[in-house]
């Protein structure tokens, strides 16, 4: 038997070693007689045992270290099992968001190069439909019911029958998991994590937590999950659909808070708002919260402000930043971000994402589109924008990706090599403020370029999401680069008024001076968001729809 290398992970022997009967997940498994989601668990004990047994069934069939593993498993028991069993034996998953669209995703996996592959019954559909698109796949198993030959996780069972190998110690730019990007704001890229940044995400999750022990976490996020199995906590996944997260019923989130005592919840603002409606509206007392992570894009201030009113008084609130390529880069906690920080936001300072995470090192360069593979040529390229010094944001540290395994143009756009520092671009525009915390100002390919100058997303639309009425706005610009009109689209709150909303916002407008060059306000029933988290406004979109619009002589 070959020797399987793992790092970070012995962390699992450990909480299995010492916590046997604990419950690992805790999923979401039919109805109760009052219609409520009942709950299956699956103890740490258990999940070691059907992940080694997973572990040792691809070993006899040839899958080992550094074997690209397709893994197309709905979130729940199963995908952490897979995911456990193919990380003991140094086999690297590749994961994908079904929800980017069928031929986007098929040109991904194709060139995911992989040889062995696990999905529920859809996706063998497809790999067998498509099967130009996984010719090297050698290996298949099927997560639920197989309608051809080949082997289903249940015919595998989940009681191994021998020990795994021994385990040695992983490098720590040894490759670990391949995770695509949404795609939802540019080209999807396949990210190579290695054990080393799995490694320091752990410690950086540990440290945001005051290393404070788990206990329960609520999880809407499959990488959550990863992360705090590897903390020892009991995962309670709720009901929902992973393209879906923002139709999650917060009434089953109430209850498995309640039912499970929740301590800690991972949620987008996609989940947080509608949970914050529903509380406000029945009372719910969610009494053993103590922590909320939200992440995947920026969660509104009064969302913030609402969660501090509705949980207990000690219970924290932060609003997370990252990236598939660095998770965490920062997080801000309410009691710093309200007040002084939230105001400056709507006065154009950009939003305030929080201080880098720990060993993670942040630095503005000048907006460029341009390749900057050597640091040598980020010198010399000017300034940065405006007063606040507005630039594209690189990150560097242990937890963040320095490669790409595909495109191959991916590192030459993506890195900065700074001797032996890699450096990440973010694609994201910010500032750095006195005390090192980032202001977010919005995506760099989604910046305006218009006759008055450069115009950024988020810096300019927190100006316009004060106003009385407003659910959000996104600033898109129509025509020409160098010529482009910046067009304020509206998505309305229930019941305003859309005649005096768009009274208040060009009087918003006038206030100030980076708002003035919006002439076209353009009300728009529901924004189009990313497929992950179903909270990053879909821009792209929006412009066509804004450029179909005036057009048609709207106004």
């Amino acid at each position: 038997m070959p020797t399987v290398y793992w790092r970070a992970l012995d962390r699992f022997t450990d909480i299995v070693s010492d916590h046997p009967s604990r419950a690992a997940v805790i999923h979401a498994e039919g109805r109760t007689r009052a219609g409520l989601p009942d709950y299956r668990q699956l103890t740490y004990a258990e999940l070691d045992a059907w992940s080694d047994t997973i572990a040792e069934r691809f070993l006899a069939a040839g899958v080992g270290r550094g074997v690209r593993t397709i893994v197309l498993v709905r979130p729940g028991p199963e995908l952490y099992a897979v995911l456990y069993g193919l990380f003991k034996i140094g086999a690297v998953p590749v994961v994908i968001d079904p929800g980017m669209g069928l031929f986007k995703m098929l040109r991904c996996l194709r060139a995911a190069d992989a040889e062995a592959f696990v999905g529920v019954t859809e996706a063998q559909a497809l790999r067998i439909v498509f099967r130009a698109y996984f010719r090297k796949v050698r290996v298949t198993v099927t997560a639920g019911r197989s309608w051809w030959q080949g082997p289903t996780l249940e015919s595998w069972g989940r009681t191994p029958a021998s020990a795994l190998p021994e385990r040695e110690p992983a490098p720590d730019d040894e490759p670990l998991l391949i995770a695509y990007t949404t795609g939802s704001t540019g080209p999807a890229k396949a990210v190579v994590l290695t054990h080393g940044n799995l490694a320091a995400m752990i410690d950086q999750v540990d440290a945001a937590r005051e290393h404070v022990a788990p206990e329960t976490s609520l999880i809407t996020a499959p990488v959550a999950g990863i992360l705090e199995l590897l903390l020892g906590s009991r995962c309670v996944l709720p009901p929902l659909i992973p393209s879906k997260v923002g139709a999650t019923d917060p009434a089953h989130v109430v209850d498995a808070v309640e039912r499970f005592r929740v301590r800690t919840m991972f949620a987008s603002p996609a989940v947080l708002i509608p949970l914050l409606d529903h509380i406000r509206r029945t009372g719910a007392a969610l009494a053993s919260i103590r922590s909320v992570y939200s992440g995947g894009a920026p969660v509104p201030d009064s969302c913030i402000a609402g969660l501090r009113e509705v949980l207990p008084a000690d219970a924290k609130v932060y609003s997370g930043y990252g990236a598939t390529e660095a998770l965490p880069m920062a997080t801000i906690e309410s009691r710093e971000l309200l007040g002084e920080l939230v105001a400056q936001a709507h006065t154009g300072h950009g939003v305030c994402v929080g201080a880098p995470a720990p060993h993670v090192r942040a630095r503005i360069i000048p907006i460029t589109d341009d390749p900057l593979p050597d640091w040598s040529d980020v010198e010399g390229r000017g300034g940065l924008a405006g007063p606040l010094g507005i630039g594209e944001l690189v990150v560097s540290g242990p937890n963040v990706s320095t490669r790409y395994f595909w495109p191959p143009t991916a590192d030459r756009v993506g890195k900065i090599t700074d001797d032996e520092v890699i450096w990440h671009r973010t694609g994201d525009l910010a500032w750095l403020d006195d005390a090192g915390r980032i202001r977010f100002c919005g995506r760099k390919s989604q910046r305006l370029e218009t006759a008055h100058g450069p115009m950024f997303t988020v810096q300019v639309e927190q100006m316009f999401n004060t106003v009385t009425g407003v659910a959000r706005s996104a600033l898109v610009g129509v025509g020409t680069r160098g010529e482009q009109l910046p067009v304020l689209c509206v998505e309305l709150e229930p019941g305003a008024d859309r005649d005096a909303v768009e009274r208040e916002l060009r009087g918003r407008r006038d206030e100030f001076e980076i708002a003035k060059p919006v002439t076209e306000f353009l009300f728009h029933p529901r924004f189009p968001v990313d497929i992950r988290h179903n909270a990053k406004i879909g821009r792209e979109r929006l412009t066509v729809w804004a450029d179909k619009q005036l057009g048609q002589g709207a106004s």
